[in-house]
């Protein structure tokens, strides 16, 4: 088992690597904030976000359509394959 020295070694070598993460994670934060781009010059979200939902939804619409297809294509055999399973070989 592990002294009461060493886990405090340990526990301070933990919490000077998280100082040192931290604070390289801010000085990152200072140089982005020289990128800033001016609010007139950046385009509505709003408007791409309605722009985003409007392709989803025509894309949610052509799977749809494509699966219904699908799905009467898929009946339609299986209804043709009963029907011909119940006839007999003579009539076909």
């Amino acid at each position: 088992m592990a002294s009461g020295g060493t886990m405090q070694a340990a526990m301070l070598l933990l919490l000077a690597a998280q100082l040192v993460l931290c604070r390289g994670g801010a000085a990152d934060v200072d140089r982005e904030t020289g990128t800033v781009i001016p609010a007139e010059s950046r385009p509505c979200v709003d408007c791409h976000a309605f722009e985003f939902m409007q392709r989803a939804l025509q894309d949610l619409k052509k799977t749809a359509f494509n699966l219904d297809a699908r799905t009467e294509t898929l009946v339609l055999r299986a209804e043709r394959r009963a029907l011909c399973d119940c006839m007999p070989s003579s009539l076909r």
